[in-house]
This record gives structure tokens, sequence and C-alpha cells, in this order.
């Protein structure tokens, strides 16, 4: 009797631990799941879910906020998620948030994560359908980690025959690295590149201060610039030279046509000029003229040795002689 008593003790410790472990288990998964707290309703339709399975986890920013509650196929050939999430992130999740499908760590379980969305749009409420993001997957992962493999393997190879034709001296860099000549042509080339900087830092002082004399008051070229006065003088100089240019340009023109005209052989001047032969009758015109006065300069000192003019001349230098006394 007393051993049947001790049995169904030791059973009901049993019982009553399996319930507890029982209990426990519950509780645990059901707070991993938020299945005791309050939640809403959330859906999002994509084109393939890559593995996701009810009670997968749903993140926010980092923190876990809901399970997948249910998988439905949609429409053609498209899946819907039913999302559970808690009612106390509700204020911070927007109506245009997006969602999409991720891993926990590299080749963990399926999550999905909810993101984007902004203060111009209100939370969300129960039932409401967030925009689905498709992710990238693994296919297309390792198609990029091919590509980028096989370009790796291309600029390794690139660089491979670039050091080696370095090593080798050929072209430009690589004469420059193997080269001792060249060295010391280049830096000389420094050195000119040096001193050429050094007098453009010269002249760019004395060209300061050649502005800043410039610009002393009381110099000629300030006064040009300031003075107003001045410039009005200038203005009105530079007027009368134009002018005057203008005056030069008319009487150029006039004694060109004076000398046209001189040129001319139609008219007295131009025969004058540019007829010979009136120049040689004009010639010889004037050598008889000269001819005849002084032929006629000799018959007036002839004229008064004359019977008919001799009393006259007589009477000529009486006055004047008395005219002188």
């Amino acid at each position: 009797m007393r051993g049947e008593n001790k049995r169904s003790v030791i059973v009901g410790i049993f019982v009553f631990l399996g319930i507890a472990i029982l209990v426990a288990g519950i509780l645990t998964l059901g707070g991993q799941q938020k299945k005791f707290v309050k939640a809403i309703q959330l859906k999002a339709v994509f084109d393939d879910i890559g593995g996701l399975q009810a009670g997968n986890n749903i993140w926010f920013s980092g923190v876990k906020i809901g399970t997948v509650r249910k998988i439905n196929f949609y429409g053609d050939s498209q899946v819907e998620i039913e999302m559970n999430v808690e009612q106390k992130v509700v204020d911070f999740i927007r109506k245009d948030s997006k969602a999409t499908i991720s891993s926990d760590g590299l080749i963990g379980n399926k999550i999905i994560v909810i993101y984007g969305g902004t203060t111009m749009a209100p939370p969300v409420q129960d039932g409401d359908r967030l925009e689905a993001v498709m992710p990238m997957n693994t296919d297309q992962m390792m198609e990029t980690l091919q590509a980028n493999n096989e370009n790796l393997v291309e600029i390794t190879g690139n660089l491979k025959n670039l050091t080696s034709k370095l090593a080798e001296g050929e072209g430009m860099v690589g004469a420059a690295l193997t080269d001792s000549l060249i060295g010391v042509n280049f830096k000389a080339i420094v050195e000119n590149l040096n001193k050429a900087s050094i007098n453009s830092n010269r002249m760019i002082a004395e060209l300061q201060s050649f502005s800043a004399k410039l610009n002393k008051e009381g110099s000629l070229f300030n006064d040009l610039v300031t003075d107003t006065t001045m410039a009005n003088d200038l203005r009105h100089t530079m007027e009368s030279f134009r002018q005057a240019a203008a005056n030069s340009e008319k009487m150029t023109q006039k004694l060109s046509e004076v000398t046209d005209k001189f040129n001319d052989p139609n008219n007295s001047m131009g025969m004058l000029l540019n007829d010979p032969e009136f120049a040689e009758t004009l010639k010889s015109t004037l050598e008889n003229t000269d001819s005849a006065t002084y032929n006629l300069n000799r018959g007036m000192e002839a004229l008064e040795y004359t019977w008919p003019f001799n009393k006259g001349f007589k009477r000529k230098q009486k006055a004047e002689a008395k005219e002188n006394k």
C-alpha cells in the first residue's frame, strides 16, 4: 500500500513537471511567435518568396516586430504574405513603407524586412498592403560573384603583365624606373619647374605692387579711372582728334583731286607740267623774250646818243643832279 502511494506520488511529480515544461514551452514559443501580444495584419504580394515559411520573423529597423502568419497564392503566379505586426510599432510604419525578403545571416532562415516610409504618409492600419520589393536571389548573387571573379582574374593578369613590363624597362614608366639617366633628367625638369614657379610668384608679387601703384590716389592712372572731369576732357580731346582726322581725310581727298588735275594735260596747269612740246615752246618763247629785252635795252642806250633824244636826256640828267644837291 505504501509502495503504491509512493509510486503515485512519483508519477504525479513527473506529470506535473511535464505539464510545467509544456506550458513553459508554449509560452516561450508563443512569445517568440508574438502569439500573446496585440497585433495587426499587413499584407504583401511577391513574385517569388524564395523558401519563406509561415512563422518566419519580420524585422523593422533591426528589431523583430512580428511573424509571417500565412502564405497564400495570389493571382496567376504570385504569392501573398500575411504578417502579424505588433500594435505598439504601428505608429512607426508608414503606408509608403516597403517589404522585401532577406536572410537571417548568410545562410539563415528567410525573414521579411520592412523599411522606408516617410512622415508625409499616415501610419499603417489593419489589413493594409505594403509595396513588395523583390530581393536579389542566390542565383543572381552567384552570377554576380562569378562575373566579379572573372573580372578580378583579368585585372590580376593585366597587373602581372604591367609589372613584368615595368621590371623589364618597357615603356616610359619602365624606362623611368630602370634608367638612371632619365631619373636625372626628370629631377632636372622638376628643379626647372620649381624655379619657374618661384619666378611666377615673384612676377605676381611685382604685378601686385605695380597694380597698387596704379591705384594710388593722385596717380595718372587713378585719375583716369576715378576723375570724371578728366574723363570728359579726354573724351572731348578724342572727339577733336576724330574731327581733325576727318578733316585731314577731306584735305587729302582734295589734294588728290588737285593732283589729278595737275596730271591732266587738258588744262593749262597740266599742260605746263606734263606737255613736253609746250614746255619747249615756252622755253623758246622765254629765250626770245630775253633776247628781245636785251636788244631793247641796247636800243634804249643807243637812243641817248641820237640827235632827236640827246637834248631830252641832258635835261633829265641836270634835273636829277639838281635834286641830289
